[in-house]
């Protein structure tokens, strides 16, 4: 498995929103669309994505507003989990916060989302 961790660009666009649709991350109050121009005008060297095999098959938006970090859109399809992909995700970003001065990290979880919260507490 050839695994690659980089940053986001334009050419991605309709693979990451497809990505957030088969994870269920997505809601019709959101436009993915909107969410990706927005990341890409601030702090876009903390939007990544995660290909094996030269396909795209995860991604994370990180955030780091001067006192706490964050993390959005953490997502790997769903056959290609529980092989470490996110955490690869996870450590990158991390290692991208900690870069910039960033010394906390917080978490959103949807109520109901318990995939989410097993794979944080792990």
């Amino acid at each position: 498995m050839n695994t690659i961790i980089r940053p986001f660009q334009p050419a991605d666009r309709d693979k990451v929103i497809a990505l957030w649709q088969a994870c269920g991350l997505t809601r019709p109050w959101n436009d993915p669309g909107k969410d990706i121009d927005r990341k890409c005008s601030v702090q876009d060297d903390l939007f990544l994505i995660a290909e094996v095999d030269q396909a795209l098959v995860g991604s994370v938006m990180g955030g780091y507003d001067g006192h706490r970090g964050w993390i959005n859109y953490l997502a790997v399809l769903p056959d290609r989990r529980r092989q470490g992909l996110g955490r690869l995700l996870m450590d990158e970003v991390e290692t991208r916060l900690l870069a910039g001065g960033c010394p906390k990290i917080n978490l959103q979880i949807r109520v109901g989302n318990e995939q989410a919260l097993a794979f944080y507490e792990s």
